[in-house]
């Protein structure tokens, strides 16, 4: 479960992690009353589980409680890569003198932890790590010996900190390690962790990733998961492993490395058609069903930025034919609300049978392509027109 920021700035206080004072607000009034009770300068900021918030609009300076009030409203009208804005966070305004970028998370191919740290933070990490590498350090970290203040210290001077600085920033890359272990998290981020203009070491916006798994061991009202997506949570309800991206055609496939592969060739394709990308990653698992096509197909109808479906499924314990029947049922069910074109790809097992029921069906929205890359490329021009 990913965390909200104004979340993530709640759980580092808990832990003692140097943050500024944040109020939340899902009103233009609440959010003038919380400038008030802050006072002085503060940033508006919107409150997704998607990066870019800056560039899309979603983070604002206001000096009054009417400019805050002015800000929010504004924010609370805007979709940020497909993500609604229904609520903001008012934080306290910070003097900046320098930005740092430092994370903790599990790195899953070597089976241990992995910190990322650099004296060039706030700008967004990938970015960082594709044109300036040498400037990420990356220091593996033993999940039994931890990050201690000499460990923390090896960590900042890595990362290109003078030694003065690492001295400052070490005690919170511990409290932040604490952070990551307590909480069962799978990621803790920092970008930017500042040092401002008085010398103080702040959290200025975290990001924090809690694993579902090790969720018996806490207690997680407080984190509010009604906040969810509206399409994340229909997908929730009805048990589907789906993600929202930020494209225009959407995914069903069935096994997680198939809808992975799906979206690389969706994406090679859509630069050929325009720059469209995924929309969505949704595994339907080993059952397809009509129910359960219905239900990954109404969750991915229901996204007004998709305008192509690619249904990719490789036959195995759940045959091709009863794929077929599935999506035929599916649109059944749906009926007028299904109404954007669907690009069909079945593989494996009694894939000749799959095929005749969906020509046999001759629904007017589904086309029936061979192969994986090119049924991409059919979804990616249809969602282009």
């Amino acid at each position: 479960m990913d965390l909200f920021e104004y979340q993530a700035r709640d759980l580092f206080e808990k832990y003692d992690v140097p943050v500024l004072q944040g109020l939340i607000a899902d009103t233009p009034e609440e959010a003038a009353a919380a400038a008030a009770k802050i006072g002085g300068t503060v940033v508006v900021k919107a409150q997704v589980k998607a990066g870019g918030r800056g560039k899309a609009g979603g983070v604002k300076l206001a000096h009054s409680p009417e400019e805050a009030a002015t800000a929010a409203e504004a924010i609370l009208q805007l979709t940020i890569k497909g993500h609604k804005v229904n609520r903001v966070m008012i934080a306290q305004g910070a003097s900046i003198a320098k930005e740092y970028y430092f994370s903790v998370l599990l790195d899953r191919s070597n089976r241990t932890f992995l910190s990322l740290c650099s004296v060039e933070g706030g700008m967004e990490i990938e970015q960082l790590a594709v044109e300036r590498p040498d400037a990420l350090a990356k220091i593996a970290v033993d999940a039994i010996e931890g990050i201690d203040l000499a460990k923390a210290k090896e960590i900042a001077l890595a990362g290109g900190f003078d030694q003065e600085i690492a001295d400052k920033v070490a005690p919170v890359f511990v409290k932040l390690y604490e952070v990551f272990v307590k909480e069962d998290a799978t990621l803790v981020e920092v970008n930017p962790l500042i040092l401002s203009n008085s010398g103080e070491i702040i959290a200025l916006d975290g990001k924090v990733s809690l694993d579902d798994n090790a969720e018996f061991r806490h207690e997680r009202e407080n984190l509010e998961r009604d906040e969810l997506d509206p399409l994340e949570a229909k997908a929730k309800e009805a048990d589907l492993n789906y993600v929202k991206l930020d494209g225009e055609v959407g995914i069903i496939g069935n096994g997680a490395g198939l809808v992975m592969s799906t979206l690389d060739v969706v994406a090679y394709a859509g630069a050929r058609h325009g720059g469209v990308k995924p929309a969505n990653f949704l595994d339907i698992g080993g059952g397809a069903s009509a129910e359960v096509m219905a239900a990954g197909l109404d969750v991915i109808l229901g996204d007004p930025q998709v305008k192509s479906v690619f249904v990719n499924v490789f036959g195995g314990i759940t045959a091709c034919d009863a794929v077929a029947n599935g999506i035929v049922g599916a649109l059944n069910t749906l009926g007028s609300s299904a109404s954007k074109p669907l690009v069909v790809r079945l593989d494996g097992n009694n894939v000749a049978e799959g095929r005749r029921i969906l020509a046999e069906a001759n629904h007017p929205l589904v086309t029936v392509v061979d192969t994986m890359d090119e049924a991409a490329d059919k979804a990616a021009e249809l969602a282009n027109r």
